[in-house]
């Protein structure tokens, strides 16, 4: 049977749909989102991110390198899938419609999604900025109905996503009892002698075993000199004595993910005064962020105090300047949600139950990198973690 057919009997068998909240929750976001279409003057929109499509349907896949798209307007939400897509958007999507195309023919993509966006209204909004949006397409909805008719909708939905439901957070905490499962496996895992990968895998295990879902990025684990080199992974590589290793992991459920940060010293002698120093500053800014993190405040506000701590290492230390960023439902290859970053001359201001992962990890090049970090929910009183870490820099004793 192709596709089309597919589609049709497997919505016939199913009773009910896979889910992670109820609708009057899929309600909510998308009366939101009608709210924020109307004051930017926007009949319709093009939503291609992964993350999105799953926010406003529900619809989840570990397949999230194909064209995917969901056409929406007030009251009307149509969802084009690849044909070995079609699985998970009948199983999953609350959608009012499913187009499907060939997964080998991308030539059937751009006519029905035209006609479909042509039917929603005048002016149709995309995320011209968006990671996931294919120029291709763009060029071509725009022979097809008229530049003037596409806009760029400014990231209108990460807005109204940064701020999380009670749903929501009830979610992260899941994901942070998981991810503390991995982290403990990992602490244990670590030994001189041993390799990183090994102590990768036992984190994954413990996730795993704990119940976490496909994870939006695997274990991160890296020791001595390699710790100092930022976004580098486990390689089967030897951890020897007085190694640094750095973890950094987050297990997801229902797509969301709360991350954490850690780092041992492998074998008995335990950290150098420098290590100590720079896990000392690290710990003083969680607590400064923490304190910073209230409605009303700017991220600008927050990263400038937390600067201010860091200031006496950066001249010998390697750090980002990203004191935090929004985390909540995402796919692979990242739990980064993107909604919001704590940095300096970021102007937009904390709201309370936004959630973010502070990951504070500081580098010294050619040596080594010391990292801890929360994931942590604003609140009038400032930052509440969701996750929670040990916060001492320890030796392994074996």
């Amino acid at each position: 049977m192709d596709h089309l057919d597919y589609q049709k009997r497997l919505a016939a068998s199913l009773t009910e749909r896979e889910h992670a909240f109820p609708d009057t929750e899929l309600d909510r976001r998308r009366h939101a989102l009608d709210s924020a279409m109307a004051r930017a003057g926007l009949d319709a929109l093009l939503i291609t991110q992964p993350a999105e499509i799953h926010y406003l349907t529900g619809y989840n896949t570990f397949e999230v390198s194909v064209h995917t798209a969901l056409a929406y307007r007030p009251g009307e939400a149509v969802l084009q899938v690849p044909s070995i897509e079609t699985g998970p958007a009948v199983a999953m999507a609350r959608c009012d419609r499913i187009l499907g195309y060939r997964w080998e023919g991308p030539g059937e993509i751009l006519d029905p999604l035209s006609e479909t966006l042509d039917a929603m209204g005048q002016t149709i909004g995309l995320d011209l900025g968006g990671a996931s949006l294919r120029p291709r397409l763009v060029d071509g909805l725009r022979e097809q109905l008229g530049a003037a008719r596409i806009v760029d909708s400014q990231g209108i939905l990460a807005r109204i996503r940064r701020v999380k439901s009670e749903a929501e957070i009830d979610l992260l905490r899941h994901s942070a009892r998981m991810t503390e499962s991995g982290m403990a496996a990992a602490r244990d895992a670590v030994r001189a002698g041993g390799t990183d990968s090994e102590v990768a895998a036992e984190a994954a295990r413990a996730m795993h075993a704990a119940g976490s879902e496909f994870m939006s990025m695997q274990p991160i684990v890296v020791a001595g000199m390699r710790s100092s080199i930022i976004h580098t992974n486990h390689r089967r590589l030897l951890i020897e004595a007085g190694d640094p290793v750095f973890m950094e992991m987050g297990a997801a459920c229902q797509r969301y993910t709360a991350p954490q940060m850690h780092t041992v010293i492998a074998g008995q002698q335990g950290p150098t005064d420098t290590m100590r120093r720079v896990a000392d500053t690290i710990r003083t800014v969680y607590e400064t962020l923490c304190r910073a993190m209230v409605p009303g405040r700017s991220f600008d506000d927050a990263a400038r105090d937390a600067e201010a701590v860091f200031a006496p290492l950066a001249d010998e230390a390697f750090f980002s300047g990203v004191y935090g960023y929004t985390v909540g439902a995402q796919f692979p290859p990242s739990w980064v949600e993107g909604s919001g970053f704590i940095a300096r001359g970021e102007p937009d201001v904390f709201e309370a139950d936004m959630v973010f992962h502070l990951p504070l990890c500081f580098r010294i090049p050619g040596a080594w990198g010391i990292g801890f970090s929360e994931t942590v929910r604003v609140t009038v009183d400032g930052a509440e973690p969701l996750t929670h870490n040990d916060w001492h820099l320890r030796g392994q004793v074996f």
